[in-house]
């Protein structure tokens, strides 16, 4: 009975792509791929010697409570 609206389509072509080097193009995502994992490898490599969140916490815990006792003990 009522016009039921259809969803919006768009036909969307990125003004940088080139249809004609589809093997070009599968050849530069492998090699970003490659490079994107050796990257993140080097990145996890880094982290790793940081203190963890809960430990940080921890140490400011005790530093409040060492400064609350050494208040009250000399006041």
């Amino acid at each position: 009975m009522f016009k039921q609206r259809k969803h919006k389509t768009f036909k969307y072509k990125s003004r940088f792509s080139e249809d004609g080097d589809s093997v070009d193009t599968q050849e530069d995502k492998k090699e970003f791929v490659s490079k994107w994992r050796r990257e993140s490898i080097k990145s996890d490599t880094k982290i790793k010697g940081g203190m963890s969140m809960r430990f940080l916490i921890l140490a400011l815990v005790l530093l409040l409570i060492c400064m609350y006792l050494l208040e009250k003990r000399y006041m």
